[in-house]
Parts: structure tokens; sequence; C-alpha cells
């Protein structure tokens, strides 16, 4: 049983990593095509979140392979995944920040948020199915660390309502500057994501799997 379960781990952790890239791709291009700022943090996030999700692609592969007693520490590619992809959060976070400011000074506004609106729909739907099914996992693993992913899942379910309240209200209402708050808002996010991505680097023990084996 748990054996399934742990290949179910990896299946659900190769689709969050494929479906980031694929989104990533599509929000970065349509967001800069349309200007839309927010887009393109949500784009960039996306893309942070592909190196956050090798890491644990890497992890739940060293907990099928080795006996979950044994397993009691990250290695170093799980650490250097938790460092750059705290790192890019960070850098993340500036980015949105200045370009928010300079959006608002300059008046700037987005051509259209359309894209916003498909892309921000399909991600919530996807993201709620994947945040529900880690967490079923971890749940009957009993692994902390696959409940945590899960929950780190979450955090981009929330964003992507960040991202469709924003291109709805912009589309609705035109005005430019709620393009500017839905940054702000993805830059809250990142921030926050790149703090605790630091924090787990810094832990060399990791909780991972009570029910592996």
């Amino acid at each position: 049983m748990s054996l399934k379960l742990l290949n179910k781990a990896i299946l659900l952790s190769f689709i969050t990593i494929g479906y980031n890239m694929i989104e990533g791709v599509v929000s970065a291009y349509f967001g800069g095509a349309d200007e839309s700022l927010v887009l393109i943090g949500f784009g960039v996030d996306s893309f942070v979140e592909v190196i956050s999700g090798l890491g644990i692609f890497h992890m739940i592969l060293r907990m099928k392979k080795i006996k979950s007693t044994e397993l009691k520490q990250r290695d170093k590619f799980e650490r250097t995944a938790l460092i750059i992809t705290g790192v890019s959060f960070y850098i993340l976070t500036a980015g949105l920040i200045t370009g928010a400011v300079l959006s608002l000074v300059a008046g700037a506004k987005p051509e259209t948020t359309i894209a916003g609106i498909i892309i921000a729909s399909l991600s919530i739907a996807t993201m709620y199915w994947l945040m529900k099914s880690k967490t079923d996992v971890g749940v009957k693993l009993n692994s902390p660390a696959i409940i945590a992913d899960a929950n780190c899942t979450r955090t981009c379910f929330y964003l992507s309502f960040i991202l469709l309240a924003a291109s709805l209200i912009y589309e609705m209402t035109g005005i430019g500057y709620i393009d500017a708050i839905g940054s702000l808002g993805i830059a809250y996010y990142a921030f926050k994501e790149g703090k605790e991505s630091f924090g787990k680097s810094k832990q060399s023990s990791v909780d991972v799997c009570n029910n592996c084996h």
C-alpha cells in the first residue's frame, strides 16, 4: 500500500513540475504581450515553483529508495534547491515591487487581461486537485513532508485567485492600478515563500514519513 502511495506522490510531483513549466511559459508570454505585470509575476512564480518542485521530487524518490528510519537528513540537492528557491522568490519580490511602483508612476496599464482570466481559472482547478490529492497521500503515509508540499500547492491556489481577481476587475473597469495592486499581492506571497524556503534550508533534519515502509 505504501509503495503505491509513494508512486502516486511521485506522479503528483511530476505533474506539478510539468504544469508549472507550461504555466510559466504561457503566463510570461501573454503577460509580456499584454503588458500585464501581475501575469508576468505569476509566470515567474511558476518557474520558481519548478525549482522547489524538483527538490520535492528528489526527496520523494529518496523516500521510496531508502527506509524511512534512515531518511532523517536533507541531502545537498534538497538544501541547494531550497536556497535557490528562496533567492529566486526574493528577487521576484523585489522585481514586482519595483515594477508596480514604476507602473503606478507611469500610469501604465495592460492592453487586456483575458489571458490572465483563462490561465487563472485553469490554475485554480488544477491546483485544487493537486492540493487535495497530495494532502490525501500525505495523510495516509503520515508524511509531514508531503503534507507540507500540499500546503505549498495551496499557496499557488491562492495566487491563482489573486491573478483571477486582478484580471477580472481590470477587464470590467479598465482601472490601470488594479494590475499593479495584483502584482503586489503576488509579491507578498513570494516573499513569504522565500522566507519559508530559507528557513527549511537551515534545518538539516526533516520529518519525512512514518508509514512509508
